[in-house]
This record gives C-alpha cells, sequence and structure tokens, in this order.
C-alpha cells in the first residue's frame, strides 16, 4: 500500500491490494492536471499536463488508474504530487502569481518606509495589492481541500479496485473529536504586547487558552515576567520571527544566519512553535530550524502577502518539523483589506472545515483587537466557537498540544486482536479506531464504538 496513504490514515499496511505509481522524469512535462473533479494537482504524469491551471481539466488522471497483477496502478507519484502542493513548489507555474509586491526589492523599500507611512496610506498600498485577490483560481478560495481530496480519491479508488467495503484507520484527533481547534494570537507592536493581558483576560472568560507569537527583536522589550505571566496562565509563548521586517527568506545567507539567532531565542525561551512574520516562508528550508512544529503555511494565502497556499486541512511534516497549517483569514485581512467586521467569512471557513474534520487554526492580533469595534467582532467569534466546541465535541487545544498529538498519532500502529482491531503506541489511550466506508460511491467515515477491552484500558 502506498505510504503516504498509510500515513494519513494510520491504515493496517495489509488492509488493500498494493499500489504502484508512475511519472514522467522529463522537466518539461512537470506541470499541471487533475485527479477527479476539481482536484488541481502539480507534477509529471503520464496522463499528460498542462502549463496552466486553466488547462488542467484536459487531463484527468484518475481515468487511467488501473488494476492488473493483483495491484493499483496509478498514473503519477502520489507521494511527489502531495508534497509539490503541500511544500507550494507550483507556486512559480501560476499566473500572475508572482508579482511586484512579492520580489525582494519591492518589499524590502516597503519595509524600509513602512514607519514613515501613516496607517492609512499602509492600508491603502494593501488593498490596492490584493486588489486582484478575487481572480485567483488556485488554490481554491475560502478552503482549500486538495490534498485531502486527493487522499480520500486515492482510498476511494483503492477500495473499489481491491473489493474492500470497509477499511479500519486511526481517528485524526483525541477521543474521537470531530476537529482540533487552535487559538493563535501574534504580538507585533508594543501596544499589541501590553494588551496581551486583557486579551488572555478575554480569551479565558470564554474557556479558551491560546498561543501567543512575539517577536524576540527591535519590535519591543521581552521582559522575562512578560513570558512567566503567559505561562503561568496556561497559555502558549512561541516565537514570531526574528525582527518581523520582511527579510527573513531575502537569501540563503541571510536566513541561515537568521536562523541560528531565532534557535537561540527558542531556546532562551523555552519555545517549541514558530510563525515567521506576514507569513514569508520557503518550506524547503524548515531544516534550519529547531522548533518542535510550524505555523506559517496558510491552506489558501490569497490575502497574505506571499500567495500560495498548502492546500490541507489536516497538520503534516516537514522534515521533523510539524506543520500546523492557518486554515483560516487573519482578522487583519478581514478588518483592513475585506472592511469586514463581522464573523461571516470565519464562520463560513469554520463550517467547511469541520465538515472534513480538519484543524480549525485562528489567527488574531492584540493589536488589533484593542480597538473596540474590531474586539466585539472577536467576542463573537469566541462566543460562536465556545457553542461548537460543545455541539460538534471539538477538541479546543494549545498548538503544543497539537504537534504532540499529531507525532504521536504518527507512531501509533492498528494490529488485529481477534475480530478487534487494537490501537499500539504513544498516547494509545486517548486514540480511537474509525472506519472509511463506500457508501454510493463516496467515502464515508465513522467512529468504532469503545471496545470492552479498550474500557477497561481507560
Amino acid at each position: 500500500m502506498n505510504q503516504a496513504l498509510l500515513d494519513y490514515y494510520r491504515l493496517p499496511g495489509d488492509s488493500l491490494l498494493p499500489t504502484t505509481t508512475k511519472a514522467s522524469c522529463a522537466p518539461q512535462d512537470i506541470g499541471f492536471f487533475q485527479f477527479g473533479k476539481n482536484n488541481v494537482c502539480y507534477g509529471p504524469s503520464q496522463s499528460g499536463v498542462a502549463g496552466s491551471i486553466a488547462g488542467s481539466s484536459q487531463f484527468d488522471a484518475s481515468k487511467d488508474v488501473h488494476s492488473n497483477g493483483g495491484a493499483v496502478t496509478f498514473p503519477f507519484d502520489f507521494v511527489e504530487v502531495v508534497e509539490n502542493l503541500r511544500r507550494e513548489r507550483y507556486r512559480q507555474r501560476i499566473s500572475g502569481i508572482k508579482v511586484v509586491g512579492e520580489s525582494a526589492a519591492a518589499r524590502n523599500l516597503y519595509y524600509l518606509v513602512r514607519e514613515l507611512l501613516p496607517v492609512s496610506v499602509r492600508r491603502k498600498l494593501q488593498r490596492l495589492y490584493f486588489r486582484d485577490w478575487h481572480d485567483l483560481a488556485f488554490p481554491h478560495w475560502p478552503v482549500d481541500f486538495t490534498v485531502d481530496n486527493l487522499h480520500e480519491e486515492f482510498l476511494r479508488l483503492s477500495m473499489e479496485i481491491s473489493g474492500v467495503k470497509k477499511v479500519p484507520f486511526i481517528w485524526f484527533w483525541p477521543e474521537g473529536a470531530s476537529n482540533c481547534l487552535i487559538l493563535t494570537h501574534d504580538v507585533e507592536t508594543l501596544a499589541g504586547r501590553d494588551f496581551t493581558a486583557q486579551l488572555m483576560d478575554l480569551d479565558e472568560s470564554y474557556g479558551f487558552k491560546a498561543s501567543f507569537q512575539v517577536v524576540p527583536e527591535e519590535r519591543y522589550p521581552v521582559p522575562d515576567q512578560f513570558v512567566e505571566e503567559i505561562r503561568s496562565r496556561g497559555f502558549e509563548f512561541n516565537i514570531h520571527d526574528l525582527n518581523h521586517d520582511g527579510g527573513l527568506y531575502r537569501d540563503r545567507t541571510e536566513f541561515l544566519r537568521r536562523a541560528a539567532q531565532i534557535n537561540s531565542y527558542a531556546q532562551r525561551f523555552h519555545a517549541r512553535g514558530f510563525r515567521a512574520g506576514s507569513m514569508y516562508r520557503n518550506q524547503e528550508w524548515f531544516d534550519a530550524f529547531e522548533f518542535s512544529y510550524d505555523m506559517s503555511v496558510p491552506n489558501v494565502a490569497h490575502l497574505d502577502p506571499m500567495r500560495g497556499g498548502c492546500c490541507t486541512v489536516m497538520p503534516y511534516f516537514v522534515g521533523n518539523i510539524v506543520e500546523l497549517p492557518v486554515t483560516t483569514t487573519q482578522d487583519y485581512s478581514l478588518f483592513y483589506i475585506l472592511k469586514d467586521y463581522s464573523i461571516n467569512l470565519w464562520r463560513q471557513q469554520i463550517s467547511l472545515i469541520r465538515r472534513r474534520n480538519g484543524l480549525i487554526s485562528i489567527i488574531s492580533h492584540p493589536d488589533y483587537l484593542i480597538e473596540s469595534r474590531a474586539r466585539r467582532t472577536y467576542e463573537s467569534l469566541l462566543d460562536h466557537l465556545r457553542q461548537l466546541t460543545v455541539s460538534d465535541q471539538i477538541w479546543a487545544a494549545l498548538p503544543g498540544e497539537a504537534d504532540l498529538w499529531w507525532r504521536a498519532r504518527n507512531e501509533m500502529k492498528l494490529v488485529r486482536r481477534g475480530n478487534e482491531w487494537e490501537i499500539v503506541g504513544p498516547e494509545k489511550e486517548r486514540a480511537r479506531v474509525a472506519y472509511a466506508g463506500l457508501e454510493n460511491g463516496r467515502l464515508v467515515y465513522e467512529l468504532a464504538e469503545v471496545s470492552t477491552r479498550e474500557n477497561a484500558a481507560r
């Protein structure tokens, strides 16, 4: 069975027919194609590829999946295509995505004069930059599930060809929770730092804890008592860039110099998580970091300075780092780019993610929640989330807890014990067996009943 599919679901290795994948190695054959309806892929495929997103519908690789000799054969390398999407390797091939706002020179100039510009001018420039966001065809707005769709389609086709109606797997979240919710706050200014205590009060009043990502250099002092207050109240302290000047990924040499400094701050503050300033990123360079997890990659980045997106609502590994993708719109984008002080977009994104049992990741900034209208909107969001965590059994976790769970789940295995399946590995007592089944040609999930043996272990 394909290892990527086993890792995503934590399936037993012998549950389906073996699979093989094929791909052309010629660089000119790398491009866009589809796998089933609207699942845009990027990479080489024997079914053919297009040079643009618009042409991808001409090449549906799902039509070239075959079963012969007791094995299922796919016309592309599944692992390569999934990694191309998660790591955003398609970005340079999308028309219009590499614009002047992403060039190093333009970015350096903007950050050079940024503090000299009135806030109103900055926001007008930002809205000008984002004026074409509606025209971006990929990733799909407002949430992109391409990677998740690929795994589901891959499993569904493998089950159909193998003649299997139901397969067991290890459920995505602990205790059978429907989803995972994490709240995160990026602290960008001194005013935001000084509002942190009030924001913790606000989060706690709705029953939530959150993580605070703090800029360690230049923006504001980070006294030890500030760090201790966050942690003593059960919140989480993480590192946010180095100095938030937009230059972290300027070039490899400069990045390595800054990454070493960032790592030293992580050691000093005992921080396990990281988010880059403005979510600039290059996942191919993450190996220089010494963090356990990162939160710099948006699911779909139409309203972020660096366009793209990882096209999944599930955590994934980038080397040894767990990526917890940002799956909803930032408060800044909502308030100041879209000029929307309702929670309608957030509700829409959360609803879509709930249906797919994914990670609901929220970014807000104490800097922007000082203003009363923005704070009222955030309170409406917290109230909505509080209701959902109860009605939908959503796991509200700190990012560090989500990281530890995903690592533990990655070490778990399903073992047959007589007529039952048993989970072995770290945190197994919190894990649940689930089943993926075929229903009218669709893949559906259901949690298994807790066995007598599991009840006794609990």
